[in-house]
This record gives structure tokens, sequence and C-alpha cells, in this order.
């Protein structure tokens, strides 16, 4: 009988670097994750590593390990799926694995592959952008999906009929995550690219989201700004309420005025747009 490792590994939340720390633990071999307040349960299965072995290899790397513990085969799946619940947005739209049962009477049912979780409207950010994509019309209009991880946000672009969608993100395990999500929901006509702000080029969209980081905004909103149609909508977030202000002046000296924000906990969102 397999028996697989449960590795609890502590996070900072004010950090936002969860998707970061999910795509190197996977590197290194972990296929499941649960997502928590302040830790992450990591899996995998056990091999010759001894569990001390483990957490030498782990703490080498940087990352910090709270404590293991063994499953057995036979309760590893029921163990994870049963600490990952879908999502619903709004009562209209659900972030759900694939494991979990078809909805009935939701406007948009969105798949995504648990064992890649971020991006799975688990996070504050990321449920508030979908709530924000669900108050725009994005019908026959192009959109650019910046740091896209899960592809979620990109997904629900292309559910709301958008005429194109570009998804990029510089993070090679994220950028097939969106590809096999993607696929999850049919969505195939939604382009993917790896690469960061400067693979934009000369490209311009109607709507541009960007859910990534205060620093990687502040420094990547001229070319977001630059990208943007004309009465075009920039929708940011993955920064807290406090930095709403810096974000706001860093647009308004990009030409951008300042729609609307919306916070949930410590998180928070906003809405620009180009005149």
């Amino acid at each position: 009988m397999k028996i697989y490792l449960e590795v609890n590994i502590p996070i900072d939340p004010e950090e936002n670097n969860v998707d970061i720390l999910i795509a190197r633990l996977s590197e290194l071999g972990f296929d499941g994750f649960v997502e928590e307040a302040d830790y992450i349960l990591a899996y995998c299965e056990q091999k010759e590593t001894s569990e001390k072995d483990l957490i030498a290899m782990l703490r080498d790397e940087g990352i910090p390990v709270i404590g293991i513990n063994e499953i057995e085969d036979e309760n590893w799946n029921a163990s994870w799926e049963s600490g990952y619940e879908s999502v619903i947005i709004a009562d209209r739209i659900m972030v759900r694995a694939p494991f979990h049962p078809i909805p009935e009477k939701i406007e948009y049912d969105i798949v995504i592959e648990p064992k890649m979780s971020f991006g799975t409207a688990h996070h504050e950010t990321t449920s508030l952008m979908l709530e924000f994509i669900l108050s725009l019309d994005v019908e026959n209009k192009s959109v650019l999906d910046m740091g896209s991880g899960t592809g979620v946000l990109a997904i629900l672009a292309f559910m709301k009929n958008a005429k194109e969608v570009l998804a990029i993100d510089n993070d090679t395990w994220a950028w097939q995550n969106a590809l096999d999500n993607i696929k999850l929901n049919d969505a195939e006509s939604i382009g993917v690219e790896l690469g960061d702000a400067g693979s934009i080029n000369s490209r311009t969209f109607r709507i541009i989201f960007a859910n990534i980081n205060r620093n990687i905004l502040l420094r990547d909103i001229p070319a977001y700004a630059e990208a943007l149609e004309a009465e075009g909508n920039l929708l940011l977030s993955g920064f807290y309420e406090q930095d709403l202000k810096q974000i706001q002046e860093k647009c308004g000296a990009c030409g951008l005025t300042f729609v609307s924000a919306a916070k949930k906990n410590k998180w928070t969102a906003a809405i620009f747009t180009k005149d």
C-alpha cells in the first residue's frame, strides 16, 4: 500500500506569494495542495527519502516545515478532496474541481484542477476579480489576463463571450496549468503565452486584468496603460487596502482614471479606465 506524506508549510498571508511557493513545491514532486489561512498542506508519495531528509531538502530550498503526517493510499484522495471545496461567487459563478458534481442553475461553471491550486477563487483577490468581471460588459471585446495563473479569469471572460482572450504568465508551471484548465472548460480559443508585461509588445486590448502583487503592478502599470485602448478598463488586484492610494497615483500618472474599488478582508481590487 502506498503511503503519502502530508507536509504542513507555514505561509505569510501578507506576502501574497502562495502561487510561487506551490509552483516550487510542484517541481519538487508534490502533487496535491490545500491552502489554509496561514499554512499550506502539500502532499507527495512517500519514497525512499526519510521524513528527516525531506525536511532538510525543503529547508535547503528556504521552505520551512511545521510538521509531517503519514496518510495511507486509501485515505489520501478522500483526505485531500475533503479539504478542497468548490467556491460560489455572487450566486452566478461556481469554481469547482472535476470531482465536484456539476451544479444546477449556475450561470458560469468553471472547472479548475485543484492540485494546481492557485487562482481557484479561494483567495480573496481572485474572487474580487471574478465579481468585477461579472459587472463588466466583455462581449465582443479583446481581453488580456496578465499573471493568469490557472486561467480562471480568462476562462470567465471567454464564457462571457469576449471576442478574443489572451492569458500571459511568466511561470512555466502556471502556463501549463492554464493550458490544462482551458481544455477542461472547452475554451481552447484562449491564447496562452509564457512571458511578462514585456511580451505584450504593440498589441492592444479593450480590457486588461492583472491580479499579481503591488510591486509588480506598480512596475508594470505603464505597460498596461499603453496596451489599453481608449475607454478600456484595467482591473487590478493583489494588494492591500492601504496600497490603493499608491496604485491610484501610479495609474493617474499614466493617464488612467479611477472608477471604483472593492475589498474583502484586507485585500482590494480596483477598476480604472482610459479616457
